[in-house]
């Protein structure tokens, strides 16, 4: 991996009351916060260390930029199909802003060198840049490594030690930058948009949570009629109460307020025993979804609303009982493992299989172009 320093925009805590509020609504106000001053720029260029603290957890990483050539190469590898109308979005926020608001967030397996090179660099520095949000209790720290010497011997500790890097939130930004890479190539539009600002976690420091479905709407099915379609690919077991499934291959259901424990049968599992990696979501699109269920593109019915695990059974059961017939299909967390398998494989995990952690800011560090 070739990473890059750059000068960067930050929020200028003088003019900031409330953290919340201003990361919450940064995305589509950058500039007008930009020209009232609410940002300030680095003196120079710089990599910057990034610490994010919760009450239970701390995750430390490493922004800078990428440049967009490894992932035209496929060094910086994807696990999600991108939809053009959202490309085309983020085109035109790029466009508007002149600046990514938000780093890409990349995992990489784990290096002890660069672990220990950043934990010995921070410990003898306090951050530039510090900041606490009150939503959820979270410090995020910067430390800036701005020396020529540290810049170079980071960079050498990437080039030896990552071959290569996995998209682990945002997709779409990614492949936008790409976009705009060629337009750039073509004469079409003025910019430079060779690097792609990143959020560079190793596999220690990412967490993947349960990423769950609700979906409106039998397909004209009773419920009893349903429970025996899914019959066919389950052995269903009566809960107690709500419950997240215990192990992979096991989903948790929610159905007329009632609790079940589905687990594939040996005959759906044995269908994929060539399959490196076989994913609860993927069966699920395929069996349920699909089959049952009639939904024909998981990306685009809007009968389906997913649920990102953070949210909890208390999500699940609010946004069911907003329904009628409304069933809820909760979905035991994807390994950070199986999600390289699949990038490094070439193929794609289905739409919200994997809701990852840390969660970066809006506005917390800004690249312009």
């Amino acid at each position: 991996m070739h990473i890059k320093p750059f000068q960067a925009v930050y929020p200028n805590l003088d003019f900031i009351t409330s953290p919340d509020s201003f990361f919450n609504s940064v995305r589509e106000e950058y500039l007008e916060y930009y020209h009232s001053g609410f940002f300030t720029k680095t003196a120079q260029e710089a990599l910057f260390i990034y610490r994010i603290k919760d009450p239970v957890r701390q995750y430390t990483g490493l922004i800078a930029c990428a440049d967009i050539r490894d992932y035209l190469a496929g060094n910086i590898k994807q696990h999600e199909h991108t939809l053009a109308a959202k490309e085309q979005q983020q085109m035109q926020l790029m466009l508007r802003r002149r600046a990514a608001v938000k780093p890409v967030l990349l995992a990489y397996k784990q290096v002890e060198a660069i672990n220990q090179w950043i934990e010995r660099y921070i410990l003898r520095r306090d951050p530039f840049f510090e900041i606490r949000s009150e939503e959820n209790g979270e410090y995020h720290f910067l430390w800036e490594v701005r020396d020529g010497q540290s810049i170079r011997a980071l960079q050498d500790l990437f080039e030896q030690h990552v071959p290569c890097a996995y998209i682990a939130d945002g997709h779409h930004r990614t492949s936008t930058t790409s976009l705009m890479y060629s337009k750039a190539l073509d004469g079409k539009h003025q910019g430079d948009y060779h690097l792609l600002l990143c959020a560079l976690f190793p596999s220690s420091d990412i967490d993947i949570l349960d990423f769950n479905r609700v979906v409106f709407g039998l397909n004209g099915h009773s419920a009893p009629a349903f429970m025996a379609h899914i019959a066919r690919y389950f052995e269903i077991g009566i809960l107690d109460g709500p419950r997240k499934p215990a192990e992979k291959h096991e989903i948790t259901m929610l159905l007329n307020r009632e609790w079940y424990s589905l687990r594939w049968k040996e005959h759906v599992l044995l269908e994929y025993h060539e399959e490196e990696v076989v994913l609860d979501a993927m069966l699920l699109d395929e069996k349920v979804l699909a089959r049952i269920l009639g939904v024909e593109d998981v990306r685009t019915d809007h009968r389906i609303l997913y649920l990102e695990g953070p949210k909890g059974l208390e999500g699940i059961q609010n946004a069911v009982a907003k329904g009628e017939e409304a069933v809820a299909f909760c979905l035991y967390p994807v390994k950070l493992e199986e999600m390289m398998k699949v990038a490094d494989a070439g193929k794609v995990m289905p739409p919200k299989s994997t809701w990852v952690e840390p969660r970066i800011k809006n506005g917390l560090i800004v690249q312009e172009y």
